[in-house]
């Protein structure tokens, strides 16, 4: 599956999909000199697990909250993504984990895509 989101109605689509997928801390990564927040995760499908590729585009900063250090190998559970406009189309970005972890993204405009990889098997 391979979605994309440009505004809140599609990105409440993407953040339903991804609900309950597993991130390690270290899959995730800003990439300041292009402007990008990439991870993987192992998202829940009927019962299967699919390992999916997610971005975000035109991101100026990333800030984080409670998470683990970037090398361990902590997973945590993504409950949701929300975004907050501040001044449109700018915004913010909020990936809400369990344990009170969250990651914030300043973007200049909201642009983030998904994309299934593969099914994991057990």
């Amino acid at each position: 599956m391979k979605l994309a989101a440009f505004d809140q109605d599609d990105l409440i689509v993407i953040s339903a999909h991804l609900q309950d997928a597993m991130v390690l801390v270290s899959d995730m990564t800003y990439l300041g000199s292009t402007q990008r927040f990439v991870f993987a995760c192992d998202r829940p499908l009927s019962g299967d697990q699919y390992m999916t590729g997610v971005h975000f585009e035109r991101v100026i900063r990333a800030r984080v909250s409670n998470l683990p250090p970037r090398d361990s190998k902590v997973a945590l559970k993504l409950l949701g993504i929300t975004f907050i406009s501040t001044a449109s189309p700018a915004g913010e970005v909020v990936l809400l984990f369990d344990g009170d972890a969250a990651i914030r993204l300043s973007v200049e405009c909201l642009e983030v895509a998904m994309a299934d990889f593969s099914a994991v098997t057990g």
